[in-house]
């Protein structure tokens, strides 16, 4: 019988150690590639026991190119980079890691909805231009006593966010068609339908995952009912928000700002109408990072490595 073998089809990771040593434990092939086309990662995870992948996309072909009962493995909270109803009807085990960065998204999260709330970008950048005016800059600012923020969506991180912030005086509503209202008074927020979380939060933050019904959710009839100062911040996933909408409704003054750490696509493209619009914090798919963050995901990955080298199945399967 063959040696079993595990593949790494990218990563933006300096080493793989803790992968390769996973794999050599149990006698398994190691290979690490830097994958970035369908055609590559087919190529790469031929007769593979395990593969990992981070951003390049695991097709169908994919599926059909490891070995029969093989795990995929993605190193993140998302997944949609692999085609799951592919992989599942190959009869594939497929897991991710959506517990490595809580902490890290719900402090980005934050920060950026404090920044905003506080309008500090404005008036760091007033400062830097000659002017001293405070209140010019400022206004309209209630006080956070006063401040309605709201949730679309909240789930781990977003509950994780929500402690974050209990001790600045918020009151805190939440549209969620998962989120009971039991356990919506345990969490300490109102459940609210999401017609009333645009038309009275004075700030939202993002916590759904990209379905069908929450694609594109954050559009120009969206951000019309929404209260002209209020504000928007995204850590969850890109295609929530129509963000040619966002544009518009930023320079026309519709709403007051947002916060954006994910994109419809990554890199944001050069020619983004964001890049020039007035209102926004912009931050580059970071909100996961610390130096702990990656060194616990390689670390949960390689354990997800191991059991799968002894047949059992990932820690966190795909839904």
């Amino acid at each position: 019988m063959s040696a079993q073998r595990v593949v790494v089809t990218d990563t933006i990771f300096p080493g793989l150690a803790q992968e390769q040593a996973a794999a050599e434990a149990h006698g398994a092939a190691f290979e690490g590639f830097q994958c970035k086309s369908a055609d590559e990662v087919v190529a790469a995870v031929a007769d593979a026991d395990v593969a990992v992948v981070q951003f390049a996309p695991f097709t169908a072909e994919a599926a059909k190119a490891v070995k029969p009962g093989a795990t995929v493995i993605r190193y993140g909270v998302g997944y949609d980079n692999i085609d799951v109803p592919a992989a599942r009807q190959a009869g594939l085990k497929i897991g991710y890691v959506p517990d490595y960065c809580t902490d890290e998204v719900a402090d980005h999260t934050a920060a950026l909805a404090l920044a905003l709330l506080r309008k500090l970008s404005g008036l760091d950048a007033s400062v830097r231009a000659g002017e001293w005016a405070a209140v010019k800059h400022s206004k309209p600012l209630k006080p956070f006593q006063e401040t309605i923020f709201g949730f679309f969506g909240i789930g781990q991180i977003g509950s994780a966010v929500l402690q974050r912030l209990k001790g600045f005086g918020f009151r805190f509503i939440a549209s969620d068609p998962g989120l009971s209202s039991d356990d919506a008074a345990a969490l300490g927020v109102s459940l609210v339908d999401a017609d009333t979380l645009l038309a009275t939060a004075d700030i939202i933050t993002c916590h759904a995952p990209a379905t069908d019904g929450t694609t594109g959710f954050f559009n120009a009839s969206a951000f019309g009912r929404m209260q002209p100062h209020a504000m928007l911040v995204n850590t969850a996933r890109g295609q929530l928000i129509n963000e040619a909408d966002l544009a518009q409704a930023l320079t026309d003054g519709a709403i007051a700002g947002a916060g954006l750490d994910v994109f419809e696509r990554e890199p944001l493209p050069d020619t983004s109408p964001l890049r020039r619009t007035p209102g926004l914090i912009l931050t580059p798919h970071s909100a996961w990072f610390s130096d702990a963050a990656i060194d616990r995901l390689q670390g949960l990955v390689a354990n997800d490595i191991t059991l799968a080298l002894k047949g059992e199945g990932p820690r966190k399967p795909v839904p």
